[in-house]
């Protein structure tokens, strides 16, 4: 069952914008990505108070994801892409962005230890994830 109210368009969002974002990092690194969408949609605190839906998600700004400036983010969505989107749309969560709101592509540099003001989770691949104190209240 959907954890996030959701259209086809919104799937096909997601979609694309786990595989603009991730796709180097193969499924896992996809579902990341993913989680992260989510969770911002889920979240009530810091920068994603007024993001309700996965289209405000994919589209916030400032604040929002690089890959929505890129052609590639704008080519149809994939089966496999929709298939990814589903699962975290469904809420399942993977490890390090189970409760993660940020991540950012370090490529070969050590992740740091915040990112702004927040803690690093973990690393899969190129990506660094940062989740919010239990403090913040976000509720994710």
């Amino acid at each position: 069952m959907a954890v996030v109210a959701h259209n086809s368009q919104e799937l096909d969002l997601l979609a694309r914008l786990i595989r603009a974002e991730a796709e180097g990092d193969g499924q896992l690194g996809m579902l990341l990505v993913g989680n992260v969408g989510i969770n911002r949609v889920l979240a009530n605190c810091l920068d994603f108070t007024a993001i309700r839906s996965i289209q405000q998600m994919v589209f916030q700004s400032p604040g929002g994801f690089e890959a929505t400036q890129l052609s590639y983010f704008y080519q149809p969505a994939r089966g496999i892409d929709r298939r990814l989107a589903r699962r975290v749309i469904n809420g399942e969560k993977f490890v390090p962005a189970t409760r993660a709101l940020w991540f950012y592509n370090a490529f070969n540099e050590p992740c740091r230890a915040q990112w702004f003001g927040q803690w690093n989770t973990g690393r899969f691949k190129s990506h660094c994830f940062y989740a919010p104190l239990e403090s913040e209240g976000c509720g994710i």
